[in-house]
């Protein structure tokens, strides 16, 4: 088991401590893992810290070598679980729920935008479906489905998915997002069109923020995951390359800053 602070919530008696224990990456079984449950909360909790409501620890545990401590403690659970003054909170939506009433400042997270949400849902089970095989309507659906959100993003002309302030759904979206980026182009060749420019704006400002440079797991990660879903073999060596983070942007980022 290894340990991550996130140096925005330092330890003191004004605000608990939560700490979020996570996947660690399934090469080198000590860095962030590729979890987008255990991301999405990891952001959530950031964005605390740095308001400075919470002290937060991350800690990453390697599911395939588990300590005997966590599974003394949590048995066959895996991460993400969520550790708040004892009380370890085991399931997604119990965390989401606990994050949302339970931790201060977490309830302003949490908004209400039923377009937002609907658009989000499916997103991961369509790019479950690209990965399997390369195939063009399989695609082609993944690329409608990023333009409805790309066409709400200019709509709306606001920074992030329902305001110029982040919520739980971006960070809900973004690491899906970055998952499509790096195992689409990886597997079968898939790319964001450059024609999303409202899409590749929101990308840009999320690629800013340590709430989600924090959080993300290389890309050789992302691509681990995968991998092992499909069976398939690691490279020789594999976990000795320098790992490496997918953050550029396709189009001219002045003007992207222009279009603002």
């Amino acid at each position: 088991m290894s340990d991550e602070i996130a140096e925005n919530g330092t330890a003191n008696g004004d605000v608990p401590e939560i700490e979020l224990i996570i996947k660690a990456s399934t090469i080198d079984g000590r860095r962030k893992g590729a979890c987008l449950f255990c991301q999405e909360y990891f952001m959530d909790l950031y964005l605390l810290a740095e308001l400075k409501t919470i002290s937060l620890k991350v800690t990453t545990v390697d599911m395939q070598k588990p300590p005997p401590d966590f599974r003394t403690n949590f048995e066959a659970t895996h991460p993400p679980i969520l550790i708040d003054n004892g009380l370890a909170i085991l399931e997604n939506e119990k965390i989401e729920r606990h994050i949302m009433k339970s931790v201060p400042g977490g309830h302003n997270l949490f908004v209400q935008d039923k377009e937002v949400a609907s658009l989000i849902e499916n997103l991961y089970s369509k790019l479950k479906l690209v990965l399997v095989r390369k195939d063009e309507q399989k695609s082609a659906a993944l690329r409608a489905h990023l333009g409805r959100i790309d066409a709400l993003l200019e709509r709306r002309e606001t920074r992030f998915l329902t305001g110029d302030t982040m919520c739980c759904f971006d960070c809900e979206l973004m690491p899906r997002l970055q998952h499509i980026r790096v195992a689409g182009k990886y597997f079968v060749d898939f790319e964001i069109p450059t024609s999303f420019r409202a899409l590749w704006r929101y990308m840009y400002h999320m690629y800013q923020l340590d709430a989600f440079t924090q959080s993300c797991p290389a890309d050789q990660d992302i691509i681990n995951h995968y991998k092992l879903q499909q069976a398939l073999k690691m490279k020789k060596h594999e976990e000795l390359e320098t790992p490496t983070f997918t953050t550029s942007i396709p189009i001219d980022v002045n003007d992207l800053n222009n279009t603002e």
